[in-house]
Order: C-alpha cells, then structure tokens, then sequence
C-alpha cells in the first residue's frame, strides 16, 4: 500500500511543484531526460503496486490480508496486544490496565463494512486501471496509438488521487486498531497533491505517507534550484 503511495505522490508532486514553481520547471528542462525517466518509473511502479494490492491472483492482496484477519480473530483481541504492548515496553505493568479500559475488540461487522469499502474501490481499480496496468504497464499488449489513448481516457488523476488514498486510510485504520486497538473506521484524509503543496500540514510528523513524500519532494527540488 505505501509503495503506491510513494510512488504514485511522487510522480505526482514532481508534476505539481514544477507546475506551480517556474524555477523547478526550468530546473527540470535543463536535465529533461533523466527527470523524464524518473517520472515513468514511478509512474510504472505505481501502477505495478496498485495492481498487487488489488488483483486476486497474487498471494499477497486485500482479500488474502482478510482471509487471515477473519481465520485468526484472536490477533485482534485484548489479551494478544496486551502481549504486544508489554513486550514493547518495560514500564507497562504502570500503565497496561487503564490502557486497556478502551481497547476496542473487532466484530465480523466491522470487517464486513471495511470488505464493503475495498469492493467499492476495487471495482473502480477494475474498471478504470487494472487494463492500463496489464496492458500497457507490465506486459506491454498495447502498441500506444488510440488503442493507448482509449486505456488512459478511462482514467483521472483526481480518482487515482482518491483511490491511493484509500488504501493509506485501509492501513492506518488496521494498523491501529492491531497497536492500539481503536475502532477500524476509515478517518479523513486530503488527497489533492496540489492542495497539500499549497497549504501543507502543520506537524509533518503526524502527516500520511502522501503528504510525508509531497513535503520531501518539494524540499529536494527547491533545494536543488536554490543550490545551482
């Protein structure tokens, strides 16, 4: 999941930030080719990352991660993190019980309601990318032309935008509740690279892995405009 963040915001922001700074544009036109490269690795790596979480085929996708969440429903109970948290921390007996208090246990509710969001969001992958991915991408079906152009028009950078960001809000919503056992529920995020460049997070340190590779990509190419 964070592989496609990565990649795909990395793409992304390059694009931006030449968009909204005439000195990275020019920046960039002075070594066109190399940059050029950069932009369609990432752009391919994106889409290879997006098509592993995705695609049913591969071992190691969202169905395949619920499969062992819905086998192994002790994973998420009170008693294994408590496990968790002492062995991450020596001070824990000071602290573990009032910890507990709030400690949300998962019901199959919950994973039917998270399962509903990703059939939602896999079927826009399937509709609109998982063709360009394979056709094009990987394995290169697609000659370019209109067969190409037909491929890229079922696609939009603000929907890609929105389904990158899913997966980021998919991980952060699992990854809390297995740490710190807080309810699975999708919070907010902003996903608009040329908003997040415009106006960017106050405290980096709490920001998405989108917004952590906006704010370094713009920190890297005006550092290198100011450095010539």
């Amino acid at each position: 999941m964070e592989t496609a963040a990565q990649c795909f915001y990395s793409w992304l922001s390059i694009r931006e930030v030449a968009k909204q700074n005439k000195s990275v544009f020019e920046f960039l036109n002075q070594n066109a080719l190399f940059w050029n490269t950069v932009l369609g690795s990432l752009q391919t790596s994106a889409f290879i990352a997006l098509g592993r979480v995705f695609d049913q085929s591969p071992n190691h996708n969202l169905d395949r991660m619920f499969v062992i969440a819905k086998r192994h429903p002790t994973i998420f109970s009170k008693a294994e993190l408590e496990k968790r948290k002492k062995n991450l921390s020596s001070n824990a007996s000071e602290w573990i019980d009032e910890f507990l208090q709030d400690v949300y246990e998962p019901t199959a509710r919950d994973f039917r309601r998270l399962r509903g969001h990703i059939t939602k969001y896999r079927k826009i992958y399937a509709t609109n990318y998982r063709d360009l991915r394979h056709k094009w991408f990987t394995h290169k079906e697609v000659a370019g032309g209109a067969d190409l152009e037909a491929l890229i028009g079922r696609t939009s950078v603000k929907e890609m935008q929105q389904l990158v960001v899913f997966l980021i809000k998919l991980h952060e919503a699992l990854w809390q509740l297995l740490f710190n056992g807080r309810k699975p529920v999708l919070r907010p995020l902003r996903y608009s690279a040329s908003r997040i460049i415009r106006v960017p997070s106050i405290s980096i340190g709490s920001t998405s892995v989108h917004e952590r590779i906006i704010t370094e990509v713009g920190k890297v190419l005006l550092g290198a405009c100011a450095a010539q």
